[in-house]
């Protein structure tokens, strides 16, 4: 599924008071469980990715909303090395600096 899109909404370009801003729907249906994540807040999140499209469609959106499917690959992760501590230096004469 890594290379596969899921769409799940669209949207459109819009003018408004404080300039242009986006609106999109989203079909929440749409959105695979293994994409929604539980956090530890007690809430459910799904990353998603909004995107404008090519062409405007015949209902006049210009924005495509797809589920973000990008997983880190474990194997090409690097642990990050643990940090020793430097010995203690021996004070040189008696200046504080």
């Amino acid at each position: 599924m890594e290379n596969q899109k899921i769409y799940c909404g669209s949207g459109k370009t819009r003018s408004g008071q404080f300039g242009e801003f986006q609106a999109v729907s989203i079909c929440l249906d749409d959105i695979p469980l293994e994409n929604i994540t539980n956090h530890k807040n007690g809430k459910r999140y799904a990353k998603i990715t909004i995107s404008k499209k090519k062409e405007t469609d015949q209902f006049g959106n210009d924005l495509s909303v797809v589920v973000d499917t990008w997983k880190p690959d474990p194997s090409k992760t690097s642990q990050p090395q643990a940090m020793q501590q430097a010995p203690p230096q021996e004070p040189e004469g008696d200046l504080p600096f």
